[in-house]
């Protein structure tokens, strides 16, 4: 097979998730569609490599983790976390139910390896996914490198019908507020309103036309390696993985006015980016057999079962406590299992269900949308790759 027919298959695969997604209002997974379509090639007609094939050899794959972590970095802006302190305490709780079942219950249950990998994957997105599959993978632990991966692939079937239930009811609660006039229009306004952008402070004075696409590919890539080198450095005392660090590297270096928000999208290579990923991620699963998808179907299932039960629980109790309909703090611990731009998604359509009028759907939107964003950004971006940065250390 030529590299650039094998590229045009595996674009091809993933343009295929996308239809059915978007077809689907988001309710049958891109990922999904795509691993099934990956498995059934790697079963039939597939090079075992087509991906590396295609010319993305795992070189390339952890370059784009490095510069796609540290572009995460740039999304975070303390203010409007601070903003949002009640919804990061409910997503962070969430995550928090999700550890303590998993690796109390879970551990009893299916054993410690393997709801090790289960739990960053399952509060996180790609990234986390993979350092876990890669992770497994280098300990010689083949299935369970698959079981990151599958685990990634098919959380989303518990996230997005229970985000959208739980959505419809806090939607009904807000919309019988706001017609009785119990839901402040200031309010709304107020939750609406737009951060300011971020200025790239350490070059004010440098003229717009020397902040070229390579000075952005240039500074990410610097700060990127600072965070590997850090972590090559304190590997003697502690060790500490390099994405975790590249993520924090990457908040520090925006604060700084080193890095604008998301450089990678505005030097026009994120979308490579990703797609570099999403290929590496489904490279993963040409070590799969059916007969290893059936050992870890039960694992899976229960994985996803214990962490939805603890997810709620805790979510729950710090709902009550911070006066949040228990409502509003599930949807928001479930962000966990999709991120953007899924909870996006999922928010606007549940709205655009409830009511046909537009200041209706904008106070709604108002109420709902920050917290889901937020939950999302918290759990998928930040607190999934510390876990498996942290996790992956007990392979």
């Amino acid at each position: 097979m030529s590299q650039m027919l094998a590229l045009v298959i595996v674009v091809f695969i993933l343009l295929v998730g996308d239809l059915v997604a978007v077809r689907t209002k988001a309710w049958v997974p891109s990922m999904f569609v795509s691993a099934v379509l990956f498995l059934i090639g790697y079963w039939t007609f597939f090079p075992k490599e087509i991906v590396a094939l295609a010319g993305v050899p795992s070189a390339v794959a952890v370059m784009m983790m490095y510069l796609l972590i540290t572009n995460m970095g740039t999304l975070l802006s303390i203010q409007e976390l601070k903003n949002q302190w009640k919804t990061i305490v409910i997503a962070l709780s969430g995550v928090l139910g999700i550890v303590a079942v998993l690796l109390s219950l879970g551990t009893l249950i299916f054993g410690f390896q393997t709801m090790v990998v289960a739990v960053p994957p399952l509060v996180g997105g790609v990234v986390s996914a993979l350092i876990m599959s890669e992770g497994a993978s280098q300990a010689g632990l083949a299935s369970l490198s698959v079981f990151a991966i599958v685990i990634y692939v098919m959380q989303g079937f518990a996230g997005y019908p229970l985000t959208s239930l739980v959505l419809k009811k806090e939607g009904k609660r807000l919309l019988k507020q706001y017609r009785e006039g119990s839901l402040a229009a200031a309010e709304v306004a107020a939750t609406a309103e737009a951060a300011p952008p971020v200025e790239l402070k350490l070059f004010k004075n440098m003229p717009e036309k020397y902040n070229t696409e390579f000075f952005k590919f240039f500074r990410l890539a610097l700060v990127a390696y600072l965070a590997y080198l850090t972590s090559t450095l304190l590997a003697p005392v502690v060790s500490v993985s390099p994405f975790v660090l590249a993520l924090l590297f990457g908040v520090i270096a925006t604060s700084a006015g080193f890095l604008e928000k998301q450089v990678l999208q505005k030097a026009n290579g994120f979308g490579i980016a990703i797609l570099v990923l999403m290929l590496f991620i489904f490279d993963g699963l040409k070590q799969a057999t059916p007969g290893m998808l059936l050992e870890i179907l039960v694992p899976l299932i229960g994985a996803i079962v214990l962490g939805l039960v603890g997810m709620y629980v805790f979510s729950f109790i710090a709902g009550k406590l911070l006066k949040v309909s228990k409502e509003m703090a599930f949807a928001v611990s479930l962000t966990a299992l999709y991120g953007f731009p899924a909870d996006y998604i999922i928010t606007n359509e549940v709205i655009n269900s409830l009511t046909e009028d537009e200041k209706e759907r904008e106070a709604l939107t108002s109420h709902m949308l920050p917290p889901m964003l937020v939950g999302g950004f918290v759990t998928v971006t930040i607190v999934s790759v510390v876990l498996a940065g942290i996790f992956v250390g007990f392979l």
